[in-house]
């Protein structure tokens, strides 16, 4: 005869059983939630051969949910860009210019491209981050100190000298630098893992912002005196801002 508590043990097996089932259930749902984020957190990929941007409604129709032109009028123009062999006005306050390449077709595509000119000795792309991509830069004319820093605790400072034919990543949201220390002009072409990758330039975010920032904040955070915060808040550079 079999011992009368045998039934609640398998019970309580059965129950210990369901409950572990349960928990792996949520434990992958879970996981699948946390990777479903990360897809998302780059530019989605397209559903489509191609989705040229248009910007009036009617000339357009919806292709998986976005508004393209007709495929029907696509043309090769619509893939075409030219001019990245002229060079970038770099006469400004940080002698450097940024020529964004702006092809409609790359719409959906999750990529952008960027010619940068800098001027002899004094050219810098100045301190910089983007928000939404890695950065692949290659040199092809003149010689670069570039580099970037990591995140807290560490701000470890990464810096390389390029010359022609040399290649630098700069890794997504990480504030980053370009500088010409060479006696010619310098040029250089980046590629950008997004479509709208965004930029943050420091110096601009910190004291050229609308409004501006607290000076106490400031003075505070960087350690200075207010009247040196309001002189840096008076000679903070505008043009250029879509810089890369």
């Amino acid at each position: 005869m079999l011992p009368s508590f045998i039934p609640y043990q398998v019970e309580d097996c059965y129950l210990v059983l369901k409950t572990m089932k349960a928990v792996y259930f949520l434990a992958a749902f879970v996981l699948l939630g946390l990777a479903s984020k990360l897809a998302s957190a780059s530019d989605p990929s397209p559903l489509q051969d191609f989705c040229i941007a248009v910007n009036d409604a009617k000339s357009g129709v919806f292709i998986n949910g976005k508004l393209c032109k007709d495929p029907k009028l696509a043309t090769p123009e619509d893939f075409f860009f030219s001019g990245l062999n002229i060079p970038g006005n770099t006469s400004n306050q940080v002698g450097s210019m940024v020529t964004p390449v702006i092809v409609s077709g790359l719409n959906t595509f999750g990529i952008s491209l960027v010619r940068i000119d800098y001027a002899p000795y004094v050219g810098l792309n100045p301190l910089h981050t983007h928000p939404r991509a890695t950065e692949i830069l290659v040199v092809v004319q003149g010689t670069l100190h570039v580099g970037f820093v990591t995140s807290n605790p560490d701000n470890r400072l990464f810096t390389k000298v390029l010359y022609p034919g040399d290649v630098f990543v700069f890794p997504l949201g990480l504030i980053h630098f370009q500088f010409n220390i060479g006696h010619t002009n310098a040029v250089a072409f980046a590629a950008l893992s997004s479509q709208n990758p965004g930029v943050v330039t420091i110096a601009n975010a910190v004291f050229g912002s609308d409004p501006d920032i607290n000076r106490d904040v400031l003075a505070k955070a960087f350690q200075l005196d207010k009247n040196i915060v309001n002189q840096l808040q008076s000679r903070f550079w505008s043009d250029n801002d879509s810089r890369n």
